[in-house]
C-alpha cells in the first residue's frame, strides 16, 4: 500500500523531487538536537541552560541550533534580566515554532507505537478543556481518515 500518484507525477522518471518540502525542512530541523530543542520549547523550555540542560546537548550543539532555529523563524530571542544579573536572552516560540507541533506529536506516537516495547507509552497527551486522549491523524478537508493507500499526490496549482 502507497499513496497515488496522479497526473504528471504517475510517471516517476518524469519528474523530480528538487522542489520537495520534505527536504527542505529537513534542511531546517534535520538535526537531533534541533527537534529536541523545539520538544523542550514546546514543554515550556526559555532559558538557554535550561533548554540544552534538558535536551542532552552540549552548550555549544544548544548554541548552534538555537541559532539556526532563530534564523528560520521558529523560536524568537527575547531579552530578560534577573535583578542584578546581566541581561540574557530568552527562546520563544513563534507562529512558526507552534506549527511544527503537529509534526513533533505525530514523530512521538510513531516511536511509541514502534520503539517503546512492552513499556508503553512514557508520556500520555491529553486535551486539557476536556480530558480526551489526543490523537495526531491525516484527514481530509471534510473530516475523513485517510489511510495512505488513498492519499493521492499531484502537482499543486500555482498560487495566484
Amino acid at each position: 500500500m502507497t499513496a497515488v500518484l496522479e497526473g504528471k507525477l504517475a510517471d516517476r522518471d518524469a519528474w523530480t523531487a528538487d522542489r520537495c518540502s520534505i527536504a527542505k525542512a529537513l534542511d531546517v530541523l534535520g538535526t537531533r538536537s534541533s527537534f529536541l530543542l523545539m520538544r523542550e520549547a514546546f514543554y515550556g523550555g526559555r532559558r538557554f541552560d535550561d533548554l540544552a540542560r534538558r535536551a542532552g546537548i552540549t552548550e555549544a550543539s544548544a548554541a548552534a541550533r538555537l541559532k539556526e532555529l532563530t534564523e528560520h523563524g521558529l523560536l524568537e530571542r527575547r531579552p530578560y534580566q534577573e535583578p542584578g544579573q546581566r541581561t540574557r536572552h530568552e527562546y520563544v516560540l513563534t507562529e512558526k515554532g507552534r506549527d511544527l507541533l503537529p509534526v513533533a506529536l505525530a514523530l512521538m506516537a510513531w516511536g511509541d507505537k514502534h520503539l517503546t516495547g512492552s513499556r508503553g507509552a512514557p508520556l500520555a497527551l491529553r486535551h486539557r478543556t476536556c480530558g480526551s486522549g489526543v490523537a495526531v491523524e491525516v484527514r481530509c478537508a471534510e473530516g475523513h481518515p485517510v489511510p495512505l493507500e488513498e492519499l493521492g499526490v499531484r502537482v499543486a496549482q500555482p498560487r495566484r
